[in-house]
């Protein structure tokens, strides 16, 4: 068995060493001249720490992220709607992290080489055509002026290389534009002085108008954090094209961004200061696409962001490409027909991440916040007055049975 992967991102990555440490010999290909460290902060859940420590990368993880140890969800105002512990705090087998998502990639890059050897991943490959048989696959890629850089042969072909894909746009041509929420998201982190108590993440206001917070690295010295910050704001009608290229990387202007700034209440953070502290915020329009009826294709299949791109609710991104990457592994290494392998990861894998593609589009467990605001716009002093606990653990754990994650306790 041999496995083409394409695209070197968290998906990617992550697929090459699940596949390598189930014995699956593979190689990636990464359009990109080199694999980047983009991004900013993004959370890992237990449910998706737990491949990677299996893996050997826990220390890994420990030495670059932050052992998150507390989740408050709270109103636009700053009242706390709930808080809960997470990770080896909640009671779970493994911890979360919060992490700048360049550093993870970094992080999987470096184990891609020491693991597959140096030559595994191929940067500056694009794909351009790919065809299939009775006995396999093929890729053909250029370099970044659009010269032939070679084809790769494979078993099996994964596309793994985002909402861009170039894989699903060949399964799926005529497909169109990503679609837009109609919320626009600044993003940035910088070296601040402790948050709380170092370990928290927080995530106040919903769908118009929400601010989140959390540490994603150790600053400067003992008394500071790598600090990620994101501020949403409803600027448009869901279902309008992006207004903004879909890329985690497109800088941001902060003169559109500061004047929402002064709509939060945020009674133990200068959220302007941390923001005018930022050395480059990026901007991006909170995209997904329509769930598809098949992944899998005879010997092609997608995974990750080409698979599934979902709007960044619930921390469950880089988690359900975690997780289809562990269960494409286990079907590939399997011993069965490589193309009977991607027809059960289609069956295990896609009904259950569509499920969270749609509740994302509904706030995921994120939507206790909407409805508290819904029905107390100016804020509360007593939250049970404005939704009982019944209903709020309700909301949790419908979210936590369909992205296969722990219900926040």
């Amino acid at each position: 068995m041999r496995v083409v992967v394409v695209g070197a991102g968290i998906a990617g990555l992550t697929t090459a060493l699940m596949l390598d440490a189930a014995g699956v010999e593979c190689e990636v290909h990464e359009r990109s001249a080199s694999v980047e460290e983009l991004g900013v902060g993004i959370n890992l859940l237990p449910h998706a720490v737990a491949p990677l420590a299996g893996l050997g990368l826990l220390d890994r993880l420990r030495e670059v992220g932050v052992e998150t140890g507390t989740l408050v969800y709270a109103h636009r105002l700053g009242q706390e709607i709930l808080r809960r512990p997470c990770g080896l705090a909640a009671g779970a087998a493994h911890p979360q992290f919060s992490i700048h998502r360049g550093a993870l990639a970094g992080l999987l890059h470096a184990a891609v080489r020491e693991r597959l050897g140096e030559g595994a991943v191929h940067t500056g490959h694009r794909l351009v055509d790919v065809t299939q048989g009775d006995d396999g696959v093929t890729a053909t890629f250029v370099d970044p002026e659009g010269r032939p850089a070679g084809t790769a042969t494979g078993d099996v072909l994964v596309g793994a290389d985002g909402i861009w894909s170039s894989v699903r746009a060949a399964l799926y041509p005529g497909e169109g534009l990503p679609r837009w929420n109609g919320v626009l998201m600044w993003r940035g982190a910088a070296d601040w002085p402790l948050f709380r108590d170092g370990r928290t993440v927080v995530i106040a206001g919903g769908t118009a108008a929400k601010l989140v917070l959390y540490p994603i690295a150790p600053g400067s010295d003992p008394g500071r954090r790598l600090t990620n910050w994101a501020v949403c704001i409803a600027a448009g009608r869901a279902g309008d094209p992006p207004p903004r290229v879909v890329d985690w990387s497109t800088p941001g202007k902060r003169a559109e961004l500061e004047p929402h700034l002064a709509r939060f209440g945020c009674p133990d953070l200068d959220l302007p200061d941390l923001v005018a502290a930022t050395p480059a915020p990026l901007e991006y329009p909170m995209c997904d696409r329509d769930p598809l009826p098949r992944w899998s294709h005879g010997r092609i299949t997608l995974l990750g962001d080409s698979a599934h791109p979902m709007y960044p609710m619930g921390s469950n991104g880089a988690a359900q490409a975690i997780l289809d990457a562990v269960v494409l592994a286990r079907c590939l290494s399997s011993g069965i027909d490589p193309v009977a392998a991607l027809r059960s990861y289609d069956d295990q894998r896609r009904p259950q991440v569509n499920q969270v593609v749609l509740q994302n589009r509904i706030g995921g467990p994120e939507r206790v916040i909407d409805e508290v605001e819904r029905r107390a716009p100016e804020g509360f002093t007593h939250r049970s007055d404005v939704m009982d606990d019944a209903e709020l653990e309700s909301v949790l754990a419908e979210y936590a049975r369909a992205s296969a994650g722990p219900v926040p306790r």
